[in-house]
């Protein structure tokens, strides 16, 4: 039986509003998975349901296999992060840390040894003594981790923890919440709309639309193997470019470029979507530039130069085909000029093929 269980799980509110649609997911024990969205997907409204902060309108949560749908956030064991840090400001640092252990009545000499080790991991040692106004963003978020890991609670829940901290912080801070999870080894619930952050720490991911689960993966899966339009464009940095276009005679043709779908699809698809409209889909860096003869199986695609942005390992190239916006990510010192019109070659191996209407992945 796994760790945490969530059956059909609903949120509608007392207006009528549906955050959450019929949630299912089985987590094991020291599992790190991450909710992952656009704002408003559901996925901080699962969370609180999970913490007990929101009552579950339908279905059940079991934890170790026990129902808790009606026990409360201190009943369930678990300990929250929040994106405010939610510290209290006429405190100290080490105050902050053992409030929870004080209120529990645990010993003072315990607390004290548990805050200086979890200080120590935290890097916080030398700021026991400080006010929250007196750390910066990424000290204020280290001692909200630390105040919740010190319980020693088997459940983590974190909502948007990192929203708050400049780009820099966020790296440092990814890689140490992910070593404090290994270190503790508790679950670990992690609620983000950076896809970035969900592809780097996660176990699997739970990505969501609209109160409904799209897709749960390790993060290899969801990148090479989305099931739909959403998942492959959420998932990736840049984006999936996606080009639409009419199937006739088992081609699709986007202005000068002819594509012929049998050379990438099965005959079974090729036929099925004869006279219908299908969606091509390729990551920006499996495009290749061609500059001589084209390379065998590939789909080549001539288009218009845009804009390009030198990111220093690699460039970003917008492009124009036949009014369809796409960005190629390439070698930098094969940057174009702007304005240029180019070739690029797509291996059949790295082509995605979707439903125009009800935006499924088709074959890959």
């Amino acid at each position: 039986m796994s760790y945490l269980t969530l059956t059909g799980i609903n949120k509608i509110y007392p207006n009528g509003f549906h955050a959450v649609h019929n949630f299912n997911l089985e987590i094991e024990k020291g599992e790190f998975i991450v909710f992952v969205g656009p704002s408003g997907c559901g996925k901080s409204t699962t969370l609180r349901m999970i913490a007990g902060l929101e009552s579950i309108s339908k279905g059940e949560f079991l934890i170790n296999g026990k129902r808790v749908n009606e026990k409360g956030p201190r009943e369930r064991e678990v300990a929250m992060v929040f994106q405010s840090y939610a510290l209290y400001p006429h405190m100290s640092v080490y105050d902050n840390m053992s409030f929870g252990l004080t209120l529990q009545g645990v010993d003072e000499d315990v607390i004290e040894e548990k805050v200086l080790a979890t200080a120590k991991v935290l890097g916080l040692t030398d700021y026991l003594d400080r006010k929250p106004r007196e750390l910066s963003g990424g000290q204020r978020q280290r001692v909200a981790v630390g105040r919740a890991i010190i319980r020693k609670v088997g459940i983590f829940l974190m909502d948007e923890p990192l929203s708050n901290l400049d780009a820099k912080q966020r790296v440092t801070m990814r890689s140490e919440i992910t070593q404090i999870h290994r270190e503790t080894g508790a679950t670990t619930i992690y609620v983000t709309h950076d896809q970035t952050e969900a592809m780097t720490m996660a176990d699997r991911i739970v990505v969501m639309k609209d109160g409904y689960i799209q897709q749960v993966g390790k993060p290899y899966d969801l990148y090479f193997n989305p099931v739909n339009m959403f998942v492959a464009g959420f998932i990736g940095e840049p984006p999936m470019n996606f080009i639409r276009a009419g199937v006739k005679n088992g081609s699709f043709s986007i202005g000068s470029n002819t594509v012929n779908l049998g050379d990438f699809a099965s005959k079974k698809v090729a036929d099925r979507f004869e006279g219908r409209t299908v969606v091509l889909g390729f990551r920006p860096e499996h495009a290749v530039l061609v500059k001589g003869s084209a390379p065998a199986d590939s789909v080549v695609l001539k288009c218009k130069v845009e804009l390009t942005e030198l990111l220093g390992d690699n460039t970003n190239v917008y492009i124009d085909i036949e009014g369809t916006n796409s960005i190629l990510k390439i070698d930098p010192h094969d940057t174009p000029e702007m304005d240029s019109e180019i070739s690029f070659a797509i291996p059949y191996k790295y082509i995605y093929l979707f439903d125009n209407e009800t935006e499924e992945c088709i074959e890959k």
